[in-house]
């Protein structure tokens, strides 16, 4: 059966592997495909799909759109997008320029709670210093010794329950849904579980998603019942992926490249739904 992870991350935004590592790792896993899912960019996606060309691996171009509700972050996975639309080009960097915000919000909570920490100190986790994260800030706590592990990073301060943890002005949800669709591209609402926030997920089912990341490393067996039974109900498509960053100071983040994959059945239904609605 041919496995395909559909949420995969780069260089390009928070993950630790180049576009090009990824690919080459993902054939040796055996793998038949991935989509490359960078929060807020497709800046990976060329270079991936260049190297899967030569390999023979399946790379889908794709994108993770930060948004917020209800005073958290809601991702919404774009697959089959068109990186060279010059609109959503310039939407994705909006959106980029509301991560920067957030990232120097997310230190002045911390400066409150007594731990310093200097946006020098954080770009010095990228070497290109765009498209800092989350993961960056979490990488100095674990150097300075604040905390153990990028786990506890995440539960004591950068969290959702983190005491560190701020949302900025971004778009809703709903309107990443346009954004996607006008790109060509087709939405599916990434890791719900985390969310604890299902009337959510059926306003979002009833209003233009197309699919549920229903098998995610986050998720456990009632969640992913419960939403293999709103894809139903809905007439939705059911995806998987690992949301693979790489490991970071012995952790890693959600799970391992190819823990969680999609049947090329489903691969084919997305592409099949993408750009129905491009305008």
């Amino acid at each position: 059966m041919s496995r395909l992870d559909l949420h995969v991350h780069t260089t390009a935004s928070d993950g630790m592997f180049s576009p090009v590592e990824v690919v080459r790792m993902a054939k040796a896993k055996g793998l038949q495909g991935i989509a490359v899912t960078d929060h807020d960019t497709v800046a990976g996606v060329e270079e991936a799909r260049a190297c899967g060309q030569e390999s023979g691996l399946v790379v889908i171009p794709g994108v993770e759109i930060s948004t917020v509700a209800n005073g958290q972050d809601i991702h919404v996975l774009g697959y089959f997008v068109d990186p060279a639309d010059e609109q959503f080009q310039e939407r994705l960097r909006e959106q980029r320029e509301a991560r920067k915000r957030r990232n120097h919000q997310l230190l002045d909570q911390l400066t409150k709670l007594g731990i310093q920490i200097t946006m020098e100190e954080v770009e010095a986790r990228k070497q290109d210093k765009v498209n800092i994260g989350r993961p960056h800030i979490a990488e100095v706590l674990v150097e300075k010794g604040v905390v153990q592990n990028m786990d506890e990073a995440f539960a004591k301060y950068l969290g959702k329950d983190g005491a560190a943890y701020v949302t900025t002005p971004r778009i809703s949800p709903e309107e990443a849904l346009v954004l996607i669709r006008q790109a060509g591209g087709v939405p599916v609402l990434a890791h719900p579980g985390l969310y604890d926030d299902d009337e959510l997920v059926l306003r979002l089912a009833k209003n233009g998603l197309a699919g549920i990341e229903v098998n995610h490393p986050d998720h456990d067996e009632e969640m992913r019942v419960r939403y293999t039974e709103i894809v139903r109900q809905f007439g939705l498509l059911a995806t998987a992926g690992s949301d693979f960053h790489g490991e970071r100071h012995g952790s890693m983040y959600h799970a391992d490249l190819g823990t969680c994959t999609t049947d090329r059945e489903t691969v084919d239904a997305l592409k099949g739904a993408a750009g129905s609605q491009r305008t």
